[in-house]
C-alpha cells in the first residue's frame, strides 16, 4: 500500500502571471503558501487483472489507456504504467473547483505514488515540471503553474517563470515571529461557489495571447504587487500586505466580470467593516474560497458566519507532496 499526499495552497501576491501565455512574454512572479489540506492518493496491488480506479466515479478498465479519468490516463501513459492488477483512489479535504490548486495538488500527488510505486527518486522541482507538462502540454489546460509548484515544495514560497519556461523557487526569509503572526491572521472562508478555473483562465489566456492592453498592463502590476508584497511579509510589515491584498483584488476584478459576483462583493465589504485590512477571493476566481487579513479575527468570524459563511482554519504546510505510507 501506498499513501501519497500533496498539500493545497494560498496565492498571497501575484496571481495570474504563471500563465504560459504571460509569462513567455513578460515573465511572471507570484507568492504562494502551502496549507494543511490535502490530496491523498492510495494504490496498492490486487489479484485481478482490471485497472480500478476511485474519485467522484468508479472506473473499471483492462489498461490505463481506457480510463475517461485524464489526468490519471495521461499520467500512467507518461509513465508507461499499463495498469493492470493496480487499485488506485483519491480523497480531498476539500472539494474541487473551490480555488485551492486541486487540479494541481492532485496531479502532483498522482505522480509521486506512481514513481513511488516504479521505486524511483523525484525531486521536487522536477515533479511540479512533470505534473504541469501533463495538464498544460499533453491535456492542453490553459492553467498557470504556481499549483504543481507550491504542492510540490510546500511552505510560504515565491516563484519566478521565466520566459525559458524554467521556474526558479525560494523560500520567504521569514523570522519565527513574522510567520506565526502571519499564519494566525489569515482567516479564510468558503462562499458556496464551486467554479472550474479554466472557464475564466481561458479568456485571460486569449486577451494576453492578443496582445489585450488593459490585461497586460493590469498583470503588469499584479506582478510588481507581488514583489511588493514579498517585500512586505520578509520585512515584517503585515499591515501594509494586507492593504496589498486589497489592492490585488481591485485589479484582479478588473481582469473579468465573472471573477466576483454581487454576493462575493458584499461579503468583501463586510469583512473590511469588520476587521480585515484586505483580502481576495483565492484562485482563478468566481467562487471558491476568500482569505482576509485581520488582526481582529474575533469580530470578522462573527459578522461573516452570521452572514452564512463557513470557515476554514489552516496552517502553513512546510513538508509539500510527501510518501506518508
Amino acid at each position: 500500500m501506498i499513501i501519497v499526499r500533496s498539500p493545497l495552497r494560498v496565492t498571497l501576491g501575484g496571481g495570474g502571471t504563471d500563465l504560459p501565455s504571460y509569462y513567455r512574454e513578460f515573465g511572471g512572479f507570484l507568492v504562494a503558501a502551502a496549507i494543511d489540506r490535502y490530496i491523498y492518493i492510495t494504490l496498492h496491488e490486487t489479484f485481478v487483472d482490471d485497472l480500478i480506479v476511485k474519485y467522484s466515479k468508479l472506473e473499471r478498465v483492462a489498461e490505463a489507456r481506457d480510463l475517461a479519468h485524464p489526468i490519471i490516463r495521461e499520467a500512467m501513459s507518461f509513465l508507461n504504467i499499463d495498469g493492470k492488477r493496480l487499485e488506485l483512489a483519491s480523497m480531498a479535504d476539500i472539494p474541487a473547483g473551490t480555488g485551492l490548486g486541486s487540479s494541481g495538488s492532485f496531479t502532483t500527488a498522482l505522480l509521486k505514488t506512481l514513481h513511488t510505486h516504479k521505486r524511483n527518486l523525484i525531486h521536487p522541482q522536477q515533479l511540479a515540471e512533470q505534473a504541469c507538462y501533463i495538464e498544460i502540454e499533453r491535456l492542453g489546460e490553459p492553467i498557470g503553474k504556481q499549483d504543481q509548484y507550491i504542492s510540490a515544495y510546500g511552505g510560504v514560497t515565491s516563484f519566478q517563470f521565466c520566459e525559458d519556461d524554467t521556474v526558479k523557487a525560494w523560500p520567504l526569509r521569514l523570522s519565527p515571529e513574522t510567520l506565526y503572526n502571519l499564519e494566525d491572521n489569515l482567516v479564510l472562508f468558503f462562499t458556496g461557489y464551486s467554479r472550474k478555473a479554466s472557464s475564466i483562465l481561458s479568456d485571460q489566456n486569449t486577451r494576453t495571447r492578443e496582445s489585450d492592453k488593459s490585461v497586460l498592463d493590469n498583470l503588469h502590476f499584479v506582478k510588481e504587487l507581488g514583489e511588493r508584497s514579498k517585500q512586505a511579509i520578509e520585512a515584517g510589515r503585515l499591515q501594509e500586505f494586507g492593504r496589498l491584498m486589497h489592492e490585488h483584488w481591485q485589479y484582479k476584478k478588473q481582469r473579468s466580470n465573472a471573477i466576483s459576483n454581487p454576493n462575493i462583493d458584499r461579503w468583501y465589504e463586510l469583512a473590511l467593516r469588520n476587521g480585515a485590512v484586505g483580502g481576495k477571493l483565492i484562485g482563478a476566481g468566481g467562487g471558491g474560497f476568500l482569505m482576509f487579513y485581520t488582526e481582529d479575527k474575533i469580530q470578522l468570524r462573527r459578522a461573516l458566519g452570521e452572514a452564512g459563511l463557513t470557515e476554514v482554519r489552516f496552517r502553513f504546510d512546510f513538508e509539500g507532496t510527501k510518501v506518508i505510507v
